[in-house]
This record gives structure tokens, sequence and C-alpha cells, in this order.
């Protein structure tokens, strides 16, 4: 009895490395009640932080004394650890890791759709926090020139962009895209949850080395879920982006294919040489080709007459006509008696 062996974890997980031989259903986030329920909460916690920072309220005051402990000097054991931490915010980096992820995704599965949905994101990411950056011209701690003030429309200074947080958003929204695009509900709370830890803990990590508030953080996640969140508002465009872009491919595809040279007739392997007939009667054939020619060619049947074989004496005395031996004087035929020969001096 054959059993089918048993695949190990790595054999599977090398067996999902191959490209699908169909493009697979994907499930595709809807706009539901629950989502909408989150995005409103979501954007009402961003106007109230916003509105915050903007009155000058407590949490102005609770930036100012977390910017005053100084936490990379209360720790500076981690300091260059957290250098390079904070690169997982930073957009270049992180967009060219999840490009690639998704762009293998996007072959593995016959779809360019992650990718489309990882460009639009970003997309609106530069367009809604670069706005809110550029219209509030908040100024960073480092740039702070007045202790306790809000630091707001200093829209000409160096350093006051940074609120919300750049850093913050664009991790909420590069690892996020990860968790929204998952095939699967469990996949999906696990890269949804690390994500958030994620985004957090960069934006921590901007606080820690002073370069941004407490409410920038704050703010950034929120603009970061918000793109999350109504990203599926956009995803009939990106349906049909993705439609268009098919169609151009399956054009090119098939203009290159009426378009390639033909292939050419194969030449003659070797010349045919022409003999004289001359010279082919002067040479003689092999045995080889005569026993070739003699094997395919019928030979023809022969039938011998009825008379009896005769025997040489009886055969015809002498030489045919035509005869290749020269005629001889003395020579008599066989079976008769030869004449004497004269004596000489007799």
């Amino acid at each position: 009895m054959r059993t089918e062996p048993k695949l190990t974890r790595l054999d599977r997980i090398f067996a999902r490395l191959d490209r699908e031989p169909e493009r697979p259903a994907l499930d595709v986030p809807r706009m539901t009640r629950h989502r909408v329920v989150l995005f409103g909460a979501t954007l009402a916690f961003y106007l109230t932080i916003v509105l915050a920072v903007v009155t000058s309220s407590w949490l102005v005051r609770f930036d100012w004394q977390a910017m005053l402990f100084r936490p990379y000097q209360q720790w500076p054991g981690i300091h260059a650890f957290l250098d390079y931490w904070v690169v997982l915010g930073q957009r270049g980096p992180t967009a060219v890791m999840v490009a690639a992820w998704l762009g293998w995704r996007s072959w593995r599965q016959h779809t360019v759709r992650p990718l489309l949905a990882f460009g639009a994101a970003l997309l609106l990411l530069n367009v809604t926090v670069g706005a809110v950056k550029y219209g509030l011209g908040r100024s960073g701690p480092h740039y702070a020139t007045e202790v306790g003030s809000n630091e707001m429309w200093h829209w000409f200074q160096a350093g006051s962009d940074i609120f919300p947080s750049g850093h913050t958003a664009n991790a909420v929204v590069t690892w996020g895209i990860l968790a929204y695009l998952a095939t699967s509900p469990r996949a999906r709370r696990w890269l949804s949850a690390l994500s958030a830890v994620l985004s957090l803990s960069v934006g921590l990590t901007t606080v820690y080395l002073g370069t941004h508030w407490l409410s920038d953080v704050l703010l950034g996640w929120a603009a970061g879920l918000l793109i999350l969140l109504g990203l599926p508002w956009f995803e009939p465009p990106i349906a049909q982006a993705e439609a268009w872009l098919l169609e151009v491919r399956d054009r090119l595809l098939a203009g290159a294919r009426r378009t390639a040279p033909r292939p050419t007739a194969v030449p003659a392997t070797a010349p045919v040489v022409v003999t004289p007939l001359a010279a082919a009667e002067e040479e003689a054939p092999s045995r080889e080709t005569v026993s070739q020619a003699t094997a395919r060619a019928p030979r023809a049947s022969i039938f011998r007459t009825p008379n009896p074989h005769t025997t040489r004496s009886e055969r015809t005395p002498g030489a045919p006509a035509g005869s290749r031996r020269p005629p001889h004087p003395e020579r008599v035929t066989r079976g008769s008696t030869p004449a004497a020969r004269p004596v000489a001096g007799g």
C-alpha cells in the first residue's frame, strides 16, 4: 500500500513560494458598518487632537513636560538602537521593502491589485498629511521659541512641518497595508496588531529622540489609521485601473507576437554534385552500392529452357566470331588429326 509523503513545515513554505496556476479569489475589503463606525471614531479623535493643540490645552502642557524630561538623557543606553529603529517609519526604505513583497504577491496571484492599493494609500498619505503639516505650521521641540506655547502658525520657519508625525503615519500605512491585503481573517488580525504596535513604537522613538511632540505622534497615528479605514472607498477605481493595465498588457503582447520575425527557411545541407556520364561509367561501383541496389530492385524471374545440357565436347569448335584470341596458322581444331610437319632439309 502506497502512502503519500508527509510534507514538513519547510516543504509547505517552499510550496507557497511557487506561482499559483490560476488567479485566486481575492477577498476585497468593503466599507461595512463596523468600518464606518471605526472611521467616524478615529476622525473624531483626530479633530479632538487638533483642537486641543490649537487651543493650547492640557495636551500642549503635557508635550512640554515630556520634552523637558529629555528621555534621551534619562536612558542613553538605547539611543544607538533607537536611531536604527526609527528607520522603520521612514518612507523610502519601508516603501521599497513593502513594494518588493507586494510585487512578489502580484506575480504569484496574477494581479496588480496589491501594488495599486499600496500606491493609492501612499498617495492619500502624502496629500492628507502633507496638507495638514504645511497648513498648521507647527515647529518641533528643537525649534521651539516660547515655553508653554503650542508653536503653531510658523509657516516660514525651519522645522515647522512636524504636526502630525510623518514617521508615525507612514509606519501605520506602510505596515498596515499588509494587514489590509491579508488573505485570511487570522492573518489580518495578527498583522493589524503588529502594525499598531510597530507604528506606536516608532512614534514614541521620535519623542525619545526629541524630534516630535507627543501630540504629533497621536495625530500621526490617527491620520494613518484614517487612510487604512477609508481605503475600501477607493477599491472601485483600483479595480478599473487594474482592468485597464491588464488590457494594455494584452495588447502589447499581441502586437509583439504579430511583429515577431518569422523563422527563415533552412538551407540545404550540402550541394548536389553532378558527375559527367563518361566519368561515371569509368568508375566501378563499390561492392556496398551494388549490394544495396540489388537488395532494393526486385529480381526478374528466370525461365530456363528444357533442353538438356550439352557437354563440352559437343560445343561448337573454335572461337566464335569476334573472339579476342588472334588466329594462328598452326592451330587445329579439337578432335581432328594434326598434319605432319615438313622436315627441314629433307
